[in-house]
Formats: C-alpha cells, sequence, structure tokens
C-alpha cells in the first residue's frame, strides 16, 4: 500500500505535466532554480565549516532550525496547494492508518521540496568530516529531522484541515501566518548586528534554540563533535519526544479526517458586486463601489493591505533608520504593492465577470471604475506613509521628493495594471480562499507575465526615481520639485494612457475574456 500511494503520487505529477504545458515549464524553472539554491546553500556551507568550528557550529543549529520552521508554518501559505494525495480522498477505502500515514509521510517527499530537503539535511554528514563520530550523529539523526519536517507539516494542515473551512479563517490566516516570515530578515539582521557588537550573546541564543523542538535534532551532533554525551543525550531526548509527538497528533488527526470529511466550505460561492445594475452613479461609479467591496472584504485583495504595517517596520530596520531608505522606499513600495493588487482584477472576478459581459458595460467604465477604487484605498494610506517617513526623518526638504517618486510609481502602475488585467489571465486564488492559494501551475505563468510587467515599470518610473534619489541625497529642493513634476507628468500619461489601451482589449476581447475565466475555474 506505501508503494502504491507513492506510485500515486507520481502518476498524478505525471498527470498534470501532460495537461498543461505551462507546469512542463514549471518544473523545469523549479529544477533549475533548486539546483542553484542547493549550490549556494553547499558552498554557504563549505564556507562556514572552513571559517571556525564556532561558526559552522551556529550555521548548523540556526540554518537547521529555519528549515524545519520553514516545513511546518509555510502550508498555512499555501494550504490547499499540494492536494493530490489529500486525506479525506482516502476516507471512503480500508486503508489501515498506520499505513496511510507511512505512504502519505514519504509521498510529500516526492518533488522538489522534499528531495532538496533530503540534501540540505544530508550535507553536514559530508562537511562534519574528518570528525568521523560526529559525522555519524548526523548521519543517524538525518532521517528523524526529515521525518520531523514532514510529520510537522501533515500535523499542522491535517488539524486545521476543519478549521481552514471557515472562510473567515482563511482570509486571516495565511496573512497571520506570514508575519513571522516577514520578521524573519529583520530579526536574523538585528541578532548579527548584535553578534558585532557582543559576540557573547551568540552562544547564548544558540543554546536556547538548540533545545527547542526545530533545534534539538541539529544539535546533537554539535554535542558529539564536543565530546558531550551527556547534552547529546538531551538533544536526543527533545528531538525524538517532538517527533513522537507531531506523529500522535498527525495520527489523532488522520483518523478523525476519515470518519468526518470536510462540509464543503461553506456553501457555494456566490459571486461578488451583483448590484452593479442597480447602481445610480453611473457605470463607472458603480464599478468602483462593487471593486471597493473587494478591498474591505475579499482576502486576495486584504492581503495586500496587511502587509503595509508590516514593510515599515522590516525596511526601517534592515536599513538602521538610513534617510535614503526611508524617504524612498516605503511609501514607493506600498504604493506599487495597493496598485499591482488591480493587475489580476479581472481574474479576481472569476465568473461574476459575467455581469460586465452581459450588460454590455463600456471598457472605459470597467477599467477608470477599477483604477477609481484603487486610488480610492491607496490614498490615504499613501499620504500618510510620505507625511510619516518625512516627520520621522526629519527631512521636510524632501516631500517633493519622496511625493514625486510616490505618485508616480502608484499612478505608473495603475496604468500598466489597468492594460495587464485586460490582456494577461492566469490562474489566481479563487473567490473566498486565502491570497496564497494559488492553483497548482500557475507560478510560471504568474512569474512571466508579472515579469514583464515590472521590467516596463522599472523603465518608465526610471527618471522620478533618479531625480528623487539626486534630490534626497544632494538634499535639494529644486531638484525635488522637479521629481514630483516628472512623477505626476509621467504618472499621469501612463495612467491615462493604461487605462484607454486596457479599455480597447476590454472591448475587443470581452467574449475571450469571459471563455478564459470558465477555463481558470
Amino acid at each position: 500500500m506505501v508503494a502504491h500511494l507513492l506510485r500515486l503520487k507520481l502518476q498524478l505529477l505525471g498527470n498534470g505535466l501532460r495537461r498543461s504545458t505551462w507546469q512542463v515549464v514549471g518544473l523545469l524553472l523549479g529544477l533549475l532554480n533548486t539546483v542553484v539554491l542547493l549550490g549556494l546553500t553547499s558552498l554557504g556551507l563549505l564556507a562556514t565549516r572552513r571559517v571556525s568550528l564556532e561558526l559552522w557550529e551556529i550555521t548548523v543549529v540556526f540554518g537547521g532550525s529555519v528549515l524545519v520552521l520553514a516545513w511546518w508554518l509555510l502550508p498555512l501559505l499555501a494550504f490547499g496547494v499540494d492536494s493530490t494525495l489529500d486525506p479525506y480522498r482516502f476516507a471512503t477505502f480500508a486503508v489501515p492508518r498506520r499505513t496511510l500515514l507511512l505512504g502519505l509521510g514519504l509521498a510529500a517527499l516526492v518533488g522538489m521540496p522534499g528531495i532538496a530537503t533530503v540534501v540540505v539535511v544530508l550535507l553536514p554528514v559530508a562537511l562534519w568530516v574528518p570528525d568521523l563520530a560526529a559525522a555519524a550523529a548526523a548521519a543517524l539523526m538525518a532521517p528523524v529531522v526529515v521525518a520531523t519536517c514532514v510529520a510537522g507539516s501533515r500535523a499542522t494542515t491535517t488539524a486545521l484541515a476543519p478549521i481552514m473551512d471557515s472562510r473567515r479563517f482563511r482570509e486571516v490566516a495565511g496573512v497571520i501566518a506570514l508575519l513571522p516570515v516577514l520578521l524573519l530578515g529583520p530579526v536574523l539582521i538585528q541578532i548579527g548586528r548584535a553578534a558585532a557588537v557582543g559576540r557573547d550573546a551568540i552562544p547564548g541564543l544558540v543554546e536556547v534554540v538548540s533545545w527547542t523542538p526545530v533545534g534539538a535534532a541539529w544539535a546533537v551532533s554539535v554535542d558529539v563533535s564536543r565530546g558531550d554525551w551527556a547534552r547529546a543525550g538531551g538533544h536526543l531526548v527533545v528531538a525524538l519526544g517532538t517527533l513522537a509527538a507531531l506523529v500522535a497528533v498527525w495520527h489523532h488527526f488522520l483518523g478523525r479526517a476519515l470518519v468526518t470529511p470536510p462540509s464543503g466550505a461553506g456553501g457555494a460561492r456566490r459571486a461578488l458586486g451583483v448590484g452593479l445594475l442597480g447602481s445610480a452613479g453611473g457605470a463607472t461609479s458603480a464599478v468602483a463601489a462593487r471593486c471597493l467591496t473587494y478591498w474591505l472584504r475579499d482576502p486576495r485583495y486584504v492581503g495586500s493591505l496587511t502587509l503595509i504595517p508590516v514593510l515599515p517596520v522590516v525596511l526601517g530596520i534592515v536599513s538602521g533608520g538610513n534617510d535614503l531608505v526611508v524617504l524612498l522606499t516605503i511609501a514607493p513600495l506600498c504604493a506599487f504593492l495597493v496598485a499591482w493588487t488591480i493587475s489580476a482584477d479581472v481574474a479576481y472576478d472569476s465568473t461574476a465577470f459575467w455581469l460586465h459581459a452581459a450588460t454590455g458595460l463600456p471598457g472605459a467604465a470597467d477599467r477608470a471604475g477599477r483604477a477609481l477604487a484603487a486610488v480610492a484605498v491607496g490614498g490615504p494610506i499613501l499620504t500618510v506613509l510620505v507625511l510619516g517617513a518625512v516627520a520621522w526623518t526629519g527631512r521636510w526638504d524632501a516631500l517633493p521628493a519622496a511625493a514625486g517618486l510616490t505618485v508616480g510609481i502608484f499612478a505608473t502602475t495603475l496604468g500598466l495594471s489597468s492594460a495587464i488585467s485586460a490582456r494577461f489571465l492566469y490562474a489566481v486564488p479563487k473567490p473566498g480562499d486565502g491570497p496564497f492559494n494559488a492553483p497548482q501551475g500557475s507560478a510560471t505563468a504568474n512569474l512571466v507575465v508579472q515579469g514583464i510587467g515590472w521590467l516596463v515599470l522599472v523603465v518608465l518610473v526610471a527618471p522620478e526615481a533618479v531625480l528623487a534619489l539626486v534630490a534626497v541625497h544632494a538634499q535639494s529642493e529644486p531638484v525635488g520639485w522637479a521629481a514630483l513634476v516628472a512623477g505626476v507628468g509621467i504618472g499621469g500619461v501612463v495612467l491615462t494612457s493604461g487605462v484607454r489601451l486596457g479599455a480597447r482589449w476590454y472591448d475587443a476581447r470581452t467574449p475571450e475574456l469571459m471563455q478564459s475565466l470558465r477555463e481558470l475555474d
């Protein structure tokens, strides 16, 4: 049965590749990306091993802990993406629970993330040489680490499956789980800065992490290399206890999943914005009003807004409070996030787009209404961010430059998004899903379309970006006003042109858009 489950996973993956050319391209790009990341990881581990034993031990414990934590948390960000062997599918089969658990666990390693994890876990085994005792300990703990990763991941997803059936939980869970990931970089930077000031704090931090469920298994080889067998035994007990607890949790909730399948995610999905025909404020105002409900209630839109309070904290910590970064990064980056969200507006509509198609809504009203809603949401937020950045740094002379760059990026991105969403459709999370529940096989198409759009955006905003950089660095108010004029002028032209071009594409391709949405649904 275990072998059958593995063959089933491979067959399902193969069927997906035959069904979609994008998935084949995505597999090749993912394979290349995995090889590159593994190469960089190997070089990084080798470099730390050669620098000093102390640095190598820190890398093993910290790096290994991050790997385990990623396996535990990332399923919350992409819940439901890998549903090829959903335990609910086996509810009608008389498969012993232990056999199913083992088969699902091994099947979780079938794929590039699983293979890459196994390779990374085995790398320290070779790098501990010539310390054969530590290498042997690392080899013995490698299966424990891999099992802890998989068991933690499956325990999390299986235990939370009934809760994830709630729409409200799906709306916030992914965003909440993303916050620790965003803050991980700044925390590591702060640790590095603390290490530069006082290296004595690092061993204490390593000591704490080594006794946690995510770091205990990695610390065993470190203890063996030091000849501290008592500590190695203690860490081994914590590691094995963690694994046993995770397997027990997974086993319990797997049994519950086999007898109580989900109820269906709260009923059929309802199309949003059915009040388009009844609006008295004109077609453009009606579209804008409907899109505003997206920004207030749809988790796919709310997810972008939820990140905005976190970004100033992250960028402030990373930059160390540098005036140039605070003034020219925080507000412009948030402007991009808000404006680029509508680049998938039509795809986000899903089958609700039939309302626009059936009523013959003019493309100009559709494009202008969606852009107007984004302006209504983003305008106040960006105003607060620009004024807050200037007040925080005390650089009121840089206000025109910061405002010019922010307005330029916001208007230019809105123009590009208005055109892109009317011409290119790609798979996005469905209505009611969380912001990170992208369907399988959609990553490559998203990357290609968005990558080209970002390159065009960089070229278009280059003039105001260069002027703003010079103005802030040289403390030149005239150049700052020039950046404001350039941002408003270029951004206004691109926004107007993008709305008109998007309207033209919309009018010419409405039936094709509707058909594409049906294929993506």
